[in-house]
């Protein structure tokens, strides 16, 4: 399959579904208002689950640096430049968040 992980989907199911981003604004909304530091983090390296806020913290001048505390893996990079903040998650398998009901 070319390394694509993607599963392959009916053409007439793509064209009745597909909407742009804007779409999914409310649940991208409700997603991203939380305590990121109480969001569990799988680390991608080992599998240990842990609390991004008990994550190891390296605070450098250009952003900060997360590592897994049981296997060193970097988790999170966030770095800051040109007015805006990037953030690049490669180490999380799966980040973890609890709505509130």
């Amino acid at each position: 399959m070319g390394g694509d992980a993607r599963e392959p989907r009916a053409p007439e199911m793509d064209a009745e579904l597909r909407l742009d981003g804007n779409a999914a604004a409310g649940a991208l909304e409700e997603l991203f208002a939380f305590e990121v530091t109480a969001a569990v983090a799988t680390c991608e390296g080992c599998g240990r689950e842990t609390a991004v806020g008990a994550l190891d913290a390296y605070d450098l001048e250009m952003g900060v640096v997360l590592r897994c505390p049981g296997c060193d893996g970097v988790m999170i990079r966030a770095a800051r430049g040109r007015g805006a903040w990037s953030v690049e998650m490669r180490g999380v398998r799966v980040l973890q968040v609890k709505t509130p009901r």
